[in-house]
């Protein structure tokens, strides 16, 4: 049976039982259920928040109530209906020439039931009345009591909606002609950089489209949602040798975002990265200092430290900092933020897929940790409010906390301050993936550039190093942080239990007093730039 066969097949006969607090690791497997008792006839709803993008595809207040009120027939505490629609597009070309085009349409529905503390989930691509209460009712299953009545009318949340992706112009309205030069221009402009640049991969994609949310409380959330980014790959060649690297940029933005500045920068790093290379060398191994580069070094931020900060884990008790709540866990200076609105980022959200408000999260304040990343699940438990932190990566999936742009802000030091202050250890500045081991916090990440410091001075070029540690043991070693903070634009994917979601993050400077660094690559899949 072929994967998409049994997907659809688990959307039309079977159930997902799943406990409402996930370790990080293999997705559960499904377990199936005899649906329940027939819900009660749907009734004509009125409906006070208007439905305005998926009107398109027949979605009503019949619709959703009629979704609900199945949903609730065997008495679960709480529903909600998430419904989907994105249109990806993309085009790169290689050797000066298009050789991918492509077209992707996700459309469709997923039901979730929450009974205590499990999660009973279906979807459907079929936007019926009768395939999505056929899904409401699999999801229903994980409840077994008396019907609770669906809302009969719907409303928007009271918190004002914020709206942190505008775009000048849909990318619907774009055609893959206008964006064929953009391409060239940049294949022509890296090969024309440096004599040793042979090849260029170079490409742009985007997306748009739009979440629905409704329910069991009568609210009802709408939301579009565009997503662009652009790479650029070289292959250099010199004295027989020859290296690879590359760059990227993403965010939620439109055409525009494709300024002459931010193309030249692609272009000037992508080929900087590639060709400094050659005079690479290993690093030496061993415990030493590291001084993390501002921008993409927050890589470490996110799956050292920011997992370990997802409530489900914390829940589940399997995090390191399950209690440390109202602890101190970092020096004064340090203060860690997850970040949903930050404007047109890649992890940016003006609601989360549970139709909760996403704002700003204070993690870590003057090195005390304060609270954990909630979706509404894990907020019941802790007696505290959502986050805004409930994502899922499609109708398919449940929502469960996850990180959206994570950041350390600015702290007292200046950058050649802590360069200056290191006799001997590296300079990382492009990290490219890693792994972490959420209970433990144990982690390795892969260094694809950086350089070697020596008496406080930036010297030779140093690859492929990897650096290992614990990630709340290098929270407590970070002894300095710059005030020079930048939020990484490049096309970061972050992976969990089976689901992926696009994320930002970000670091100033910063000053690891000692690390374990050596030098054998590890190719994992966690944190990757997309």
């Amino acid at each position: 049976m072929e994967r998409r066969d049994f997907l659809h097949l688990g959307a039309a006969l079977g159930a997902v039982t799943l406990p409402t607090a996930l370790g990080c690791g293999a997705a559960p497997k499904g377990v199936a259920i005899t649906p329940g008792p027939s819900a009660k006839a749907p009734t004509a709803a009125p409906l006070g928040a208007k439905i305005v993008y998926f009107e398109r595809f027949g979605v009503d207040a019949a619709m959703i109530h009629a979704a609900l009120a199945a949903a609730l027939s065997r008495g679960g505490d709480y529903a909600d209906v998430f419904f989907q629609h994105k249109v990806s597009r993309s085009l790169s070309l290689e050797d000066g020439e298009v050789n991918r085009a492509w077209t992707g349409v996700e459309l469709g529905v997923g039901v979730r039931v929450v009974k205590g503390d499990q999660t009973g989930y279906a979807f459907t691509e079929e936007l019926t009345v009768a395939a999505i209460t056929s899904a409401a009712k699999i999801a229903a299953a994980i409840a077994d009591g008396p019907a609770r009545d669906a809302p009969t009318s719907f409303h928007a949340d009271p918190s004002p909606k914020p709206s942190r992706y505008e775009l000048a112009r849909a990318w619907e309205q774009v055609r893959a002609e206008e964006l064929l030069p953009l391409l060239t221009g940049l294949n022509e402009r890296a090969l024309k950089a440096d004599a040793r640049i042979k090849k260029v991969n170079v490409g742009l994609s985007h997306e748009s489209g739009a979440i629905l949310i409704a329910d069991s409380s009568g609210r009802l959330v709408e939301d579009l949602m565009p997503m662009t980014s652009l790479w650029l790959g070289c292959v250099a060649e010199q004295g027989g040798k020859r290296e690879t690297n590359a760059y990227n940029v993403a965010g939620r933005n439109g055409l525009d975002f494709y300024s002459e500045e931010r193309l030249a920068r692609v272009v000037r790093e992508a080929v900087a990265r590639t060709t400094v290379l050659f005079e690479a060398t290993p690093a030496p191994a061993g415990e030493m200092p590291i001084v993390m580069a501002a921008g993409s070094s927050g890589i470490l931020l996110h799956e050292a430290i920011g997992h370990g900060m997802e409530a489900d884990f914390n829940r589940k008790n399997t995090s390191i900092f399950a209690d440390k709540i109202g602890k101190s866990v970092a020096k004064p200076f340090v203060n860690i933020v997850d970040d949903g609105s930050v404007e047109h980022a890649r992890g940016a959200i003006d609601v989360d897929d549970e139709g909760n408000v996403a704002g700003k999260t204070m993690l870590v304040e003057n090195g005390v940790l304060t609270t954990y990343l909630h979706d509404s699940i894990s907020a019941k438990h802790y007696k505290t409010k959502p986050t805004g932190n409930g994502r899922r990566e499609s109708y398919k999936f449940p929502p469960m906390p996850r990180m959206r742009a994570t950041y350390m802000q600015p702290g007292p030091h200046k950058k050649d301050e802590i360069l200056a202050s290191v006799k001997k250890g590296i300079y990382c500045t492009n990290f490219s993936n890693g792994q972490v081991k959420i209970g433990a916090g144990d982690f390795t990440f892969y260094v694809k550039n950086g350089y070697l410091i020596e008496d406080g001075k930036l010297t030779r070029p140093i690859k492929d190093v990897n650096i290992i540690g614990n990630g709340p043991k290098v929270l407590e070693k970070i002894d300095m942080v710059g005030d020079d903070l930048q939020l990484d634009e490049g096309g970061w994917t972050c992976g969990k239990d089976g689901q992926s979601v696009p994320v930002s993050q970000g670091l100033p400077t910063t000053r690891v007093s000692s690390i374990t660094v050596g030098g054998t690559r590890s190719d994992s899949g966690k944190g990757k730039k997309s």
